[in-house]
């Protein structure tokens, strides 16, 4: 006669006679993407700080990555989630709980039940590891809250496993300074992106319109994330952000962009572009643009400044590589154009 627990296991797509032997058990066989789903405590098990966004009269938000790049954060990740007594608790409610999934399995609920009872009262875990209190933790999947394909966020499907403090399990997806700075990257928030320009109501057909932005707005900006794997052992990541160029687009085909190619670079001072000082009208701008036909019937047009933020990070260890992108905040504001050849 095959055991419950056994008949678990083959459910879960892990032969018996390998279940208390496999150093991991991942859940993840026989689930359809729709029921997939990772286990998590619901305590935050990542602290973030820093000054990760900046004051400013517009509206700002997170870094968008350009299209067509293959960066993304992770969707999940393993961290320590559970002492064995809050594991031992979680169990105790609802064995079926700590895989994340939907509580009918197709059926095969009890079975599974047992089967996670067993692996953790008398199988790979003795009675919850509770003489081990204070020794370390169990590690569990967390999905990215701000992941939009369900099925991604809940890709992390191993049931919760032990790691000593201090120590970083050999596992994929397993929290390091990496995918820490990539949680920080996520979380910076930039100002939106308000250029300033002279002359600053209406511009004039044929004369350069000055663009710059304000030096004390747009300056670097960090996020730290950081996670406690106990013992007195941290591991963190300061994921940084600082101004690299100002893209123009002057919303229509008739102007010229200064300078050319529309991309206006950090100048030494770490500002972009320049304020329009007396007597420069006729100069060519090292940011602007000059437009060549006035607008018409009271429209505008759409004037887009793209503002691109250069990304880097240190974390335990030291410096980090150049996997993060670079990240882009953009607006757009109308623009009216008058038909006059001179000013006072």
């Amino acid at each position: 006669m095959i055991t419950g627990a056994c008949l678990a296991f083959l459910a879960l797509g892990i032969p018996a006679s390998q279940a208390r032997d496999e150093p991991y058990l991942d859940v993840g066989a026989g689930f359809t993407d729709k029921q997939a789903s990772a286990a998590a405590s619901g305590k935050r098990v990542v602290s973030y700080s820093g000054a990760g966004s900046a004051e400013s009269s517009g509206g700002g938000g997170n870094l968008s990555v350009p299209a067509g790049s293959n960066w993304a954060p992770p969707p999940c990740w393993y961290a320590p989630t559970y002492t064995p007594k809050e594991l031992k608790a979680k169990i105790e409610d609802s064995p079926f709980s700590v895989t994340g999934r939907a509580p009918d399995n197709g059926g095969n609920k009890q079975e599974t039940d047992s089967a996670i009872w067993d692996r953790y009262t008398e199988g790979k875990y003795k009675d919850f590891n509770l003489d081990k209190q204070g020794e370390g933790s169990f590690w569990a999947g967390v999905p990215n809250p701000d992941e939009p394909d369900a099925a991604k966020a809940q890709s992390c499907t191993e049931l919760p496993f032990w790691v000593k403090n201090g120590e970083q399990p050999d596992v994929e997806n397993a929290i390091s300074p990496k995918i820490l700075s990539a949680l920080a990257y996520e979380r910076i928030q930039v100002p939106g992106t308000e250029v300033e320009l002279n002359p600053k109501d209406r511009q004039t057909v044929n004369l350069p319109t000055w663009v710059w932005l304000d030096k004390g707005t747009y300056r670097p900006l960090s996020v730290t994330a950081s996670v406690d794997l106990g013992g007195g052992v941290e591991i963190s990541a300061t994921t940084t952000v600082k101004p690299k160029s100002l893209a123009l687009s002057a919303g229509t085909e008739d102007a010229r962009l200064h300078p050319g190619s529309g991309e206006c670079p950090v100048s030494e001072d770490g500002g972009i572009g320049s304020p329009y000082e007396k007597g420069s009208g006729k100069k060519t701008p090292p940011c602007g643009v000059t437009y060549l036909r006035a607008t018409q019937d009271g429209g505008g047009y759409p004037l887009k400044a793209t503002l691109t933020w250069d990304a880097s990070w240190e974390g335990t260890g030291g410096a980090g590589d150049d996997d993060l992108p670079d990240g882009r905040f953009g607006n757009t504001q109308n623009v009216t154009v008058q038909e006059i050849q001179s000013v006072n």
